[in-house]
Protein backbone atom coordinates (compact mmCIF):
# COMPACT_ATOMS: atom_id res chain seq x y z
CA UNK A 1 0.00 0.00 0.00
CA UNK A 2 2.80 2.39 0.83
CA UNK A 3 4.55 1.74 -2.48
CA UNK A 4 1.33 2.29 -4.44
CA UNK A 5 0.72 5.57 -2.59
CA UNK A 6 4.25 6.75 -3.37
CA UNK A 7 3.82 5.80 -7.03
CA UNK A 8 0.56 7.74 -7.27
CA UNK A 9 2.17 10.73 -5.55
CA UNK A 10 5.08 10.58 -7.98
CA UNK A 11 2.72 10.49 -10.96
CA UNK A 12 0.91 13.57 -9.64
CA UNK A 13 4.20 15.41 -9.21
CA UNK A 14 4.22 18.85 -10.80
CA UNK A 15 6.73 19.62 -13.55
CA UNK A 16 7.58 23.14 -14.70
CA UNK A 17 8.36 23.61 -18.41
CA UNK A 18 9.75 26.94 -19.59
CA UNK A 19 9.22 27.44 -23.32
CA UNK A 20 10.56 30.68 -24.75
CA UNK A 21 10.27 32.47 -21.40
CA UNK A 22 6.71 31.30 -20.66
CA UNK A 23 6.33 28.91 -17.70
CA UNK A 24 3.94 25.99 -17.92
CA UNK A 25 3.03 23.66 -15.05
CA UNK A 26 1.66 20.17 -15.51
CA UNK A 27 1.85 16.72 -13.93
CA UNK A 28 4.27 13.97 -14.76
CA UNK A 29 1.36 11.64 -15.48
CA UNK A 30 0.01 14.12 -18.05
CA UNK A 31 3.24 14.05 -20.03
CA UNK A 32 3.32 10.26 -19.92
CA UNK A 33 0.00 9.96 -21.75
CA UNK A 34 1.80 10.18 -25.11
CA UNK A 35 4.63 7.63 -25.06
CA UNK A 36 7.44 8.16 -27.51
CA UNK A 37 7.23 11.95 -27.55
CA UNK A 38 10.04 14.21 -26.36
CA UNK A 39 8.41 15.22 -23.05
CA UNK A 40 7.28 11.68 -22.27
CA UNK A 41 10.81 10.38 -22.83
CA UNK A 42 12.25 13.04 -20.51
CA UNK A 43 9.87 12.00 -17.73
CA UNK A 44 10.39 8.25 -18.08
CA UNK A 45 14.12 8.23 -18.82
CA UNK A 46 16.17 6.63 -16.05
CA UNK A 47 18.95 9.12 -16.62
CA UNK A 48 16.79 12.00 -15.40
CA UNK A 49 16.82 12.04 -11.62
CA UNK A 50 14.13 13.62 -9.50
CA UNK A 51 16.50 16.43 -8.58
CA UNK A 52 16.91 17.35 -12.25
CA UNK A 53 13.16 17.44 -12.78
CA UNK A 54 12.61 19.62 -9.73
CA UNK A 55 14.08 22.56 -11.68
CA UNK A 56 12.53 24.06 -14.77
CA UNK A 57 13.03 22.37 -18.11
CA UNK A 58 13.83 25.13 -20.59
CA UNK A 59 13.19 24.90 -24.34
CA UNK A 60 13.95 27.75 -26.72
CA UNK A 61 10.87 27.17 -28.87
CA UNK A 62 7.70 29.03 -29.83
CA UNK A 63 5.71 29.62 -26.60
CA UNK A 64 2.35 30.21 -28.29
CA UNK A 65 2.40 26.96 -30.25
CA UNK A 66 3.48 24.99 -27.16
CA UNK A 67 0.13 25.84 -25.55
CA UNK A 68 -1.58 23.68 -28.17
CA UNK A 69 1.08 20.98 -27.78
CA UNK A 70 0.48 20.82 -24.02
CA UNK A 71 -3.28 20.76 -24.50
CA UNK A 72 -2.79 17.71 -26.68
CA UNK A 73 -1.21 15.94 -23.69
CA UNK A 74 -4.13 16.99 -21.51
CA UNK A 75 -7.09 16.30 -23.80
CA UNK A 76 -5.74 13.82 -26.32
CA UNK A 77 -6.92 16.02 -29.23
CA UNK A 78 -4.47 17.90 -31.43
CA UNK A 79 -5.66 21.18 -32.95
CA UNK A 80 -3.82 23.68 -35.15
CA UNK A 81 -3.29 27.22 -33.81
CA UNK A 82 -5.18 29.73 -35.92
CA UNK A 83 -2.45 32.38 -35.71
CA UNK A 84 0.49 30.19 -36.79
CA UNK A 85 1.73 29.19 -40.22
CA UNK A 86 1.23 25.55 -41.12
CA UNK A 87 4.92 25.13 -41.90
CA UNK A 88 5.92 26.56 -38.52
CA UNK A 89 3.49 24.26 -36.71
CA UNK A 90 4.89 21.32 -38.69
CA UNK A 91 8.41 22.12 -37.44
CA UNK A 92 7.18 22.32 -33.85
CA UNK A 93 5.42 18.96 -34.14
CA UNK A 94 8.63 17.41 -35.45
CA UNK A 95 10.64 18.88 -32.55
CA UNK A 96 8.28 17.61 -29.85
CA UNK A 97 8.06 14.19 -31.53
CA UNK A 98 4.34 14.32 -32.30
CA UNK A 99 2.92 12.69 -35.42
CA UNK A 100 0.93 15.08 -37.60
CA UNK A 101 -1.46 12.25 -38.45
CA UNK A 102 -2.93 12.62 -34.93
CA UNK A 103 -4.40 16.01 -35.85
CA UNK A 104 -8.16 16.40 -35.72
CA UNK A 105 -9.98 16.38 -39.08
CA UNK A 106 -11.38 19.87 -38.51
CA UNK A 107 -7.85 21.34 -38.62
CA UNK A 108 -6.24 19.05 -41.19
CA UNK A 109 -7.36 21.00 -44.28
CA UNK A 110 -6.07 24.32 -42.93
CA UNK A 111 -2.86 22.64 -41.79
CA UNK A 112 -2.05 21.32 -45.29
CA UNK A 113 -2.62 24.64 -47.06
CA UNK A 114 1.02 25.68 -46.67
CA UNK A 115 2.13 22.68 -48.73
CA UNK A 116 -0.22 23.59 -51.57
CA UNK A 117 1.07 27.17 -51.41
CA UNK A 118 4.69 26.02 -51.60
CA UNK A 119 3.91 23.80 -54.58
CA UNK A 120 2.14 26.67 -56.36
CA UNK A 121 5.03 29.05 -55.69
CA UNK A 122 7.45 26.45 -57.04
CA UNK A 123 5.43 26.27 -60.26
CA UNK A 124 5.44 30.05 -60.60
CA UNK A 125 9.24 30.11 -60.26
CA UNK A 126 11.73 31.47 -57.72
CA UNK A 127 10.10 34.23 -55.64
CA UNK A 128 13.12 36.46 -54.99
CA UNK A 129 14.49 38.48 -57.88
CA UNK A 130 17.97 38.77 -56.44
CA UNK A 131 18.10 35.00 -55.93
CA UNK A 132 17.03 34.53 -59.54
CA UNK A 133 19.79 36.82 -60.78
CA UNK A 134 22.38 35.19 -58.60
CA UNK A 135 21.17 31.73 -59.57
CA UNK A 136 20.98 32.38 -63.30
CA UNK A 137 23.75 34.84 -64.06
CA UNK A 138 26.24 33.99 -61.37
CA UNK A 139 29.62 32.83 -62.66
CA UNK A 140 29.41 29.68 -60.55
CA UNK A 141 26.32 28.59 -62.50
CA UNK A 142 28.43 28.64 -65.67
CA UNK A 143 31.27 26.59 -64.24
CA UNK A 144 33.54 29.58 -63.53
CA UNK A 145 35.42 29.53 -60.25
CA UNK A 146 35.97 32.63 -58.17
CA UNK A 147 39.30 34.24 -58.90
CA UNK A 148 39.61 32.48 -62.23
CA UNK A 149 40.95 34.58 -65.09
CA UNK A 150 37.95 35.12 -67.37
CA UNK A 151 39.32 37.87 -69.56
CA UNK A 152 40.56 35.50 -72.23
CA UNK A 153 37.63 33.10 -72.56
CA UNK A 154 33.95 33.07 -73.35
CA UNK A 155 33.01 32.81 -69.67
CA UNK A 156 33.20 36.55 -69.13
CA UNK A 157 30.43 37.20 -71.69
CA UNK A 158 28.27 34.11 -71.28
CA UNK A 159 26.47 35.21 -68.06
CA UNK A 160 25.86 38.68 -69.49
CA UNK A 161 24.41 37.39 -72.76
CA UNK A 162 22.27 34.85 -70.91
CA UNK A 163 20.88 37.58 -68.62
CA UNK A 164 20.29 39.79 -71.67
CA UNK A 165 17.95 37.23 -73.25
CA UNK A 166 16.58 35.49 -70.17
CA UNK A 167 16.16 38.15 -67.44
CA UNK A 168 14.64 41.42 -68.68
CA UNK A 169 14.92 42.90 -65.17
CA UNK A 170 18.71 42.55 -65.06
CA UNK A 171 19.49 45.75 -67.01
CA UNK A 172 18.00 48.40 -69.26
CA UNK A 173 19.43 46.64 -72.32
CA UNK A 174 17.79 43.38 -71.27
CA UNK A 175 14.49 45.23 -70.81
CA UNK A 176 14.82 46.66 -74.33
CA UNK A 177 15.51 43.18 -75.72
CA UNK A 178 12.44 41.83 -73.93
CA UNK A 179 10.20 44.59 -75.27
CA UNK A 180 11.63 44.10 -78.78
CA UNK A 181 10.98 40.37 -78.59
CA UNK A 182 7.37 40.98 -77.58
CA UNK A 183 6.89 43.44 -80.47
CA UNK A 184 8.36 40.96 -82.98
CA UNK A 185 6.01 38.24 -81.72
CA UNK A 186 2.99 40.50 -82.16
CA UNK A 187 4.15 41.60 -85.63
CA UNK A 188 4.62 37.97 -86.67
CA UNK A 189 1.13 37.01 -85.47
CA UNK A 190 -0.50 40.01 -87.18
CA UNK A 191 1.42 39.26 -90.38
CA UNK A 192 0.24 35.65 -90.30
CA UNK A 193 -3.40 36.76 -89.88
CA UNK A 194 -3.30 39.40 -92.62
CA UNK A 195 -1.64 36.96 -95.01
CA UNK A 196 -4.81 34.84 -95.05
CA UNK A 197 -7.10 37.75 -96.03
CA UNK A 198 -8.54 37.49 -99.54
CA UNK A 199 -7.61 41.10 -100.37
CA UNK A 200 -3.90 40.23 -100.29
CA UNK A 201 -4.21 37.01 -102.30
CA UNK A 202 -3.49 36.31 -105.92
CA UNK A 203 -4.04 33.23 -108.06
CA UNK A 204 -1.02 31.23 -109.14
CA UNK A 205 -1.30 28.79 -112.04
CA UNK A 206 0.94 25.75 -111.86
CA UNK A 207 1.40 22.93 -114.36
CA UNK A 208 2.40 19.51 -113.09
CA UNK A 209 3.47 16.60 -115.26
CA UNK A 210 0.59 14.14 -114.93
CA UNK A 211 1.96 11.49 -117.31
CA UNK A 212 4.18 11.39 -120.35
CA UNK A 213 1.64 13.17 -122.59
CA UNK A 214 -0.52 15.33 -120.31
CA UNK A 215 -0.01 18.20 -117.89
CA UNK A 216 -2.20 18.84 -114.85
CA UNK A 217 -3.10 22.50 -114.27
CA UNK A 218 -3.70 23.61 -110.66
CA UNK A 219 -4.43 26.98 -109.09
CA UNK A 220 -3.44 28.08 -105.59
CA UNK A 221 -3.50 31.29 -103.59
CA UNK A 222 -0.26 33.22 -103.57
CA UNK A 223 0.37 35.81 -100.87
CA UNK A 224 2.04 39.16 -101.42
CA UNK A 225 5.81 39.24 -101.25
CA UNK A 226 5.67 41.82 -98.43
CA UNK A 227 4.29 39.22 -96.03
CA UNK A 228 7.03 36.79 -97.03
CA UNK A 229 9.70 39.41 -96.33
CA UNK A 230 8.20 40.28 -92.93
CA UNK A 231 7.99 36.60 -92.02
CA UNK A 232 11.60 36.07 -93.10
CA UNK A 233 12.83 38.99 -90.97
CA UNK A 234 10.87 37.81 -87.91
CA UNK A 235 12.10 34.25 -88.35
CA UNK A 236 15.71 35.46 -88.66
CA UNK A 237 15.41 37.47 -85.44
CA UNK A 238 13.77 34.55 -83.63
CA UNK A 239 16.57 32.28 -84.87
CA UNK A 240 19.25 34.62 -83.52
CA UNK A 241 17.47 34.82 -80.18
CA UNK A 242 17.05 31.05 -79.95
CA UNK A 243 20.68 30.33 -80.87
CA UNK A 244 21.96 33.00 -78.47
CA UNK A 245 19.97 31.56 -75.58
CA UNK A 246 20.99 28.00 -76.49
CA UNK A 247 24.71 28.80 -76.72
CA UNK A 248 24.82 30.87 -73.53
CA UNK A 249 22.56 28.64 -71.45
CA UNK A 250 24.46 27.11 -68.50
CA UNK A 251 22.44 23.86 -68.69
CA UNK A 252 21.83 22.79 -72.28
CA UNK A 253 19.90 19.64 -71.38
CA UNK A 254 17.26 21.45 -69.33
CA UNK A 255 16.99 24.10 -72.02
CA UNK A 256 16.28 21.53 -74.74
CA UNK A 257 13.72 19.70 -72.59
CA UNK A 258 11.72 22.83 -71.78
CA UNK A 259 8.31 22.77 -73.58
CA UNK A 260 8.39 26.47 -74.49
CA UNK A 261 11.81 26.08 -76.09
CA UNK A 262 10.51 23.13 -78.11
CA UNK A 263 7.64 25.33 -79.30
CA UNK A 264 10.12 28.06 -80.27
CA UNK A 265 12.17 25.59 -82.29
CA UNK A 266 9.18 24.07 -84.09
CA UNK A 267 7.83 27.55 -84.93
CA UNK A 268 11.10 28.31 -86.75
CA UNK A 269 10.76 25.38 -89.15
CA UNK A 270 8.07 26.58 -91.64
CA UNK A 271 10.13 29.22 -93.44
CA UNK A 272 13.18 26.98 -93.76
CA UNK A 273 11.09 24.04 -94.98
CA UNK A 274 9.34 26.25 -97.52
CA UNK A 275 12.71 27.42 -98.81
CA UNK A 276 13.97 23.84 -99.01
CA UNK A 277 10.84 22.46 -100.68
CA UNK A 278 10.22 25.45 -102.94
CA UNK A 279 11.72 23.87 -106.05
CA UNK A 280 10.24 20.48 -105.33
CA UNK A 281 6.73 21.85 -104.94
CA UNK A 282 6.64 22.95 -108.60
CA UNK A 283 6.57 19.35 -109.74
CA UNK A 284 5.07 17.48 -106.80
CA UNK A 285 1.54 18.24 -105.61
CA UNK A 286 2.08 16.38 -102.33
CA UNK A 287 4.90 18.75 -101.45
CA UNK A 288 2.49 21.66 -101.89
CA UNK A 289 0.09 20.05 -99.44
CA UNK A 290 2.99 19.56 -97.04
CA UNK A 291 3.80 23.27 -97.21
CA UNK A 292 0.23 24.12 -96.29
CA UNK A 293 0.50 21.94 -93.22
CA UNK A 294 3.88 23.42 -92.33
CA UNK A 295 2.47 26.95 -92.46
CA UNK A 296 -0.01 25.92 -89.80
CA UNK A 297 2.89 25.29 -87.41
CA UNK A 298 3.46 29.04 -87.25
CA UNK A 299 0.40 29.24 -85.01
CA UNK A 300 2.54 27.76 -82.25
CA UNK A 301 4.32 31.11 -82.09
CA UNK A 302 1.27 32.42 -80.23
CA UNK A 303 2.44 30.47 -77.18
CA UNK A 304 5.49 32.72 -76.97
CA UNK A 305 3.17 35.48 -75.77
CA UNK A 306 2.61 33.53 -72.55
CA UNK A 307 6.24 34.25 -71.64
CA UNK A 308 5.46 37.97 -71.48
CA UNK A 309 1.88 38.22 -70.16
CA UNK A 310 1.42 37.23 -66.53
CA UNK A 311 -2.38 36.56 -66.67
CA UNK A 312 -1.79 33.96 -69.38
CA UNK A 313 0.76 32.27 -67.13
CA UNK A 314 -1.80 32.26 -64.32
CA UNK A 315 -4.37 30.69 -66.66
CA UNK A 316 -1.82 28.07 -67.72
CA UNK A 317 -1.07 27.07 -64.13
CA UNK A 318 -4.80 27.09 -63.30
CA UNK A 319 -5.65 24.66 -66.09
CA UNK A 320 -2.64 22.54 -65.22
CA UNK A 321 -3.63 22.23 -61.55
CA UNK A 322 -7.29 21.68 -62.52
CA UNK A 323 -6.47 18.83 -64.90
CA UNK A 324 -8.34 16.18 -62.82
CA UNK A 325 -11.45 18.38 -62.80
CA UNK A 326 -11.17 18.97 -66.55
CA UNK A 327 -10.83 15.22 -67.18
CA UNK A 328 -13.88 14.61 -65.00
CA UNK A 329 -15.78 17.26 -66.97
CA UNK A 330 -14.98 15.65 -70.33
CA UNK A 331 -15.77 12.17 -69.02
CA UNK A 332 -19.12 13.41 -67.76
CA UNK A 333 -19.79 15.06 -71.12
CA UNK A 334 -19.01 11.85 -73.00
CA UNK A 335 -21.23 9.67 -70.80
CA UNK A 336 -24.10 12.17 -70.73
CA UNK A 337 -23.99 12.70 -74.50
CA UNK A 338 -24.28 8.97 -75.17
CA UNK A 339 -27.04 8.53 -72.60
CA UNK A 340 -29.20 11.49 -73.62
CA UNK A 341 -28.41 10.97 -77.31
CA UNK A 342 -29.79 7.45 -77.15
CA UNK A 343 -32.74 8.66 -75.08
CA UNK A 344 -33.60 11.37 -77.62
CA UNK A 345 -33.29 8.92 -80.52
CA UNK A 346 -35.64 6.33 -79.05
CA UNK A 347 -38.02 8.98 -77.68
CA UNK A 348 -38.45 10.40 -81.16
CA UNK A 349 -38.87 6.94 -82.61
CA UNK A 350 -41.88 6.22 -80.40
CA UNK A 351 -44.20 8.71 -82.10
CA UNK A 352 -42.48 9.98 -85.26
CA UNK A 353 -41.79 8.09 -88.46
CA UNK A 354 -38.21 7.53 -89.46
CA UNK A 355 -38.68 9.70 -92.54
CA UNK A 356 -39.95 12.66 -90.48
CA UNK A 357 -37.49 12.64 -87.57
CA UNK A 358 -34.15 14.41 -87.64
CA UNK A 359 -32.54 11.77 -85.41
CA UNK A 360 -31.46 8.89 -87.62
CA UNK A 361 -28.55 7.46 -85.64
CA UNK A 362 -27.16 7.59 -82.11
CA UNK A 363 -24.38 9.87 -83.36
CA UNK A 364 -27.04 12.43 -84.35
CA UNK A 365 -28.55 12.16 -80.89
CA UNK A 366 -25.12 12.45 -79.26
CA UNK A 367 -24.38 15.63 -81.24
CA UNK A 368 -27.73 17.09 -80.15
CA UNK A 369 -26.96 16.09 -76.54
CA UNK A 370 -23.56 17.81 -76.59
CA UNK A 371 -25.08 21.03 -77.94
CA UNK A 372 -27.84 20.88 -75.31
CA UNK A 373 -25.56 19.96 -72.40
CA UNK A 374 -23.28 22.89 -73.12
CA UNK A 375 -26.35 25.17 -73.55
CA UNK A 376 -25.19 26.20 -77.04
CA UNK A 377 -28.28 25.27 -79.04
CA UNK A 378 -27.36 25.49 -82.73
CA UNK A 379 -30.85 24.54 -83.84
CA UNK A 380 -29.69 22.24 -86.65
CA UNK A 381 -31.26 19.25 -84.84
CA UNK A 382 -34.32 19.45 -82.61
CA UNK A 383 -37.04 17.04 -81.44
CA UNK A 384 -40.58 17.36 -82.82
CA UNK A 385 -42.44 14.93 -80.52
CA UNK A 386 -43.38 15.68 -76.93
CA UNK A 387 -41.37 12.66 -75.76
CA UNK A 388 -38.27 13.99 -77.44
CA UNK A 389 -38.87 17.49 -76.08
CA UNK A 390 -39.05 16.13 -72.53
CA UNK A 391 -35.78 14.27 -73.09
CA UNK A 392 -34.20 17.47 -74.45
CA UNK A 393 -35.42 19.48 -71.44
CA UNK A 394 -33.99 16.94 -68.99
CA UNK A 395 -30.71 16.93 -70.93
CA UNK A 396 -30.42 20.73 -70.76
CA UNK A 397 -31.17 20.89 -67.03
CA UNK A 398 -28.68 18.11 -66.36
CA UNK A 399 -26.00 20.03 -68.25
CA UNK A 400 -26.64 23.23 -66.28
CA UNK A 401 -26.42 21.41 -62.94
CA UNK A 402 -23.64 18.92 -63.71
CA UNK A 403 -21.21 21.28 -65.41
CA UNK A 404 -21.47 23.77 -62.55
CA UNK A 405 -19.97 21.25 -60.09
CA UNK A 406 -16.23 21.41 -61.02
CA UNK A 407 -16.22 25.15 -61.78
CA UNK A 408 -15.75 26.34 -58.15
CA UNK A 409 -12.61 24.22 -57.84
CA UNK A 410 -11.17 25.81 -60.99
CA UNK A 411 -12.12 29.28 -59.73
CA UNK A 412 -10.38 28.60 -56.41
CA UNK A 413 -7.23 27.50 -58.24
CA UNK A 414 -7.28 30.68 -60.32
CA UNK A 415 -7.71 32.84 -57.20
CA UNK A 416 -4.82 31.03 -55.53
CA UNK A 417 -2.38 31.55 -58.40
CA UNK A 418 -3.60 35.13 -58.91
CA UNK A 419 -2.97 35.96 -55.24
CA UNK A 420 0.50 34.41 -55.32
CA UNK A 421 1.38 36.23 -58.54
CA UNK A 422 0.36 39.56 -56.99
CA UNK A 423 2.46 38.75 -53.91
CA UNK A 424 5.49 37.95 -56.08
CA UNK A 425 5.14 41.25 -57.93
CA UNK A 426 4.97 42.99 -54.54
CA UNK A 427 8.25 41.33 -53.55
CA UNK A 428 9.90 42.18 -56.86
CA UNK A 429 8.97 45.86 -56.64
CA UNK A 430 10.15 46.10 -53.04
CA UNK A 431 13.49 44.56 -53.99
CA UNK A 432 13.89 47.10 -56.77
CA UNK A 433 12.92 49.97 -54.47
CA UNK A 434 16.02 51.51 -52.79
CA UNK A 435 13.96 52.67 -49.83
CA UNK A 436 12.65 49.37 -48.45
CA UNK A 437 10.63 51.12 -45.75
CA UNK A 438 8.51 52.97 -48.29
CA UNK A 439 5.39 51.00 -49.20
CA UNK A 440 4.94 50.11 -52.85
CA UNK A 441 1.44 50.37 -54.22
CA UNK A 442 0.48 47.47 -56.46
CA UNK A 443 -2.94 46.35 -57.48
CA UNK A 444 -4.16 43.31 -59.32
CA UNK A 445 -4.55 45.52 -62.40
CA UNK A 446 -0.77 45.45 -62.80
CA UNK A 447 -1.12 41.83 -63.90
CA UNK A 448 -3.10 42.88 -66.97
CA UNK A 449 -0.18 44.83 -68.46
CA UNK A 450 2.19 42.76 -70.62
CA UNK A 451 5.62 42.84 -69.05
CA UNK A 452 8.79 41.27 -70.47
CA UNK A 453 9.20 38.14 -68.44
CA UNK A 454 11.40 35.16 -69.10
CA UNK A 455 10.19 31.85 -67.66
CA UNK A 456 12.22 29.92 -65.17
CA UNK A 457 13.90 26.85 -66.64
CA UNK A 458 14.73 25.30 -63.32
CA UNK A 459 18.28 24.88 -61.99
CA UNK A 460 20.21 26.54 -64.84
Amino acid sequence: MLMEEMARREDREKIVINVGGTRHETFRSTLQTLPGTRLANLCTSSSNSDKELENEMFFDRHPGIFVHILNYYRTGKLHRPADACGGQFEEELAFWGIDEADMEPCCWVKYCQHRDTKAALHQLGPPHLEDVRRHRAGPAAFGIEDGQNRSQNFGTWQPKIWALFDDPQSSSCAMAVGVLSLIIILVSIINMCLETHWHFHGLEHRYHLWNETEFLETMSFMSTSVFTIVEAVCTALFTLEFLGRLICCPNKLLFIRDPLNIVDFVALLPLYLEAGLGGLSRTTSSALDLLRVVRFVRLLRIFKVTQHVVPLQILHHTLRSSLPDVCFLFSLLALASLMFGSLALYAEGLSVDVADTQFRTISDGAWFAVISLTTTGYGDLYPVSWQGQIAAAVCTMFGVLAFALPLPAMVNNYKKYHTLAVAKLHMRKRQQNPNLRAPVELSSGDLDRPVPYAPSFGPY
